[in-house]
């Protein structure tokens, strides 16, 4: 195979070495095309012999929409996300849809960078939790481009949204520490916490409510002003040390339980789960690591995937249909930080 230097071959090159017009290669590389097989034959022996690709992007553009979809993210150092953006690119491509990442941590360039996916004709965005407001979405909609969220608020007509079951989630957390016999129970959270993070904690004090009326256990809320693991060292050095030890905690993400309970451990003398039980969300693998062995609430992050590039794909054939709310379940995962 013949190689170019320093250039991309294009259908021109194709076209010169085979003989043929510009076209003839155009409609050689497009499904369903009316090609003679001569010439066919002719072009595809020319493609070979100059390594030539199709630009498909280019194509895209021409064509105005491509099989790009945008995927708006943040929280690059959360696991989790990480775990759950792996799992959407690889859903993606089981759909033969390319990932279009935009990282939207900076706000001050967000309403730039939206504009540049818009400008690579994308087929649909997926959002994820920590992602922009919502509302940042309208403009894909009012363009007819369908948008998928994960663990996001339901607050936006035509947008389907596929949440783990978060309230659960804080359910199982509550009753697991309650049957355990944790009497003095907090949930754990960061000011800047996601719509998912909100709604297990809310969860979580919802279902000790009765318990607390019946005088069974107490129930608190520490909001941190730091996030992930620094979140929970944060909590710990504020329950801890003012010496109203609580004896079960619910962290709204394992880099907080984690956190914290290393700080309970090297710096306050805490046993866990001796004097304190703790449980986490998500189940990312350093919960399972002998120096935490987390007892956890898992999220399903490839099912959320495949839920979310489902329900994307068939907004693209069929953009005018209601919102939809899907919810997958979520899972207790015993470890050895739970009695």
């Amino acid at each position: 195979m013949e190689q170019k230097d320093k250039s991309w071959v294009t259908s021109v090159d194709v076209a010169k070495r085979a003989g043929v017009s510009r076209s003839a290669v155009s409609r050689t590389f497009t499904p369903g095309a009316s090609v003679a097989p001569e010439t066919r034959a002719r072009v595809m022996e020319a493609a070979q012999s100059l390594g030539y690709q199709v630009n498909i992007l280019a194509r895209s553009m021409n064509q105005g929409q491509s099989n790009l979809v945008g995927v708006v993210i943040t929280g690059f150092t959360d696991p989790f996300r990480v775990a759950l953006l792996g799992e959407v690119t690889r859903s993606l491509s089981e759909h033969a849809l390319v990932p279009l990442l935009m990282n939207a941590e900076d706000p001050e360039r967000l309403s730039e960078l939206l504009r540049i996916l818009l400008s690579y004709k994308i087929s649909g965005v997926i959002m994820t939790s920590g992602s922009p407001p919502s509302a940042v979405a309208t403009e894909y909609l009012q363009r007819q481009v369908p948008v998928a969220m994960i663990n996001r608020a339901r607050d936006l007509k035509g947008v389907d949204v596929v949440n783990s079951d978060n309230r659960h989630g804080g359910e199982l957390a509550a009753s697991t520490l309650l049957d355990s016999g944790a009497k003095r129970l907090t949930f754990i959270n960061t000011r800047a916490s996601s719509f998912s993070g909100i709604a297990r904690g809310q969860a979580f004090l919802d279902h000790l409510a009765p318990a607390v009326a019946k005088k069974r256990c107490t129930a608190g809320e520490y909001l941190a002003d730091a996030i992930g693991y620094q979140a929970g060292q944060e909590a710990a050095d504020a329950l801890l040390a003012s010496g109203k030890l609580p004896d079960g905690v619910f962290c709204a993400t394992d880099l907080i339980a984690c956190g914290f309970i290393d700080a309970a451990r090297s710096k306050y003398g805490i046993n866990v789960p001796a004097q304190l039980q703790v449980i986490g969300f998500d189940d990312i693998p350093m919960a399972a690591l002998d120096a935490y062995q987390l007892t956890t609430i898992r999220q399903d992050a490839g099912e959320l995937a495949r839920r979310a590039v489902k329900s994307l794909v068939e907004r693209m054939e069929k953009f005018a249909m209601p919102g939809r709310l899907k919810e997958v379940p979520v899972t207790l995962v015993r470890r050895g930080t739970t009695r």
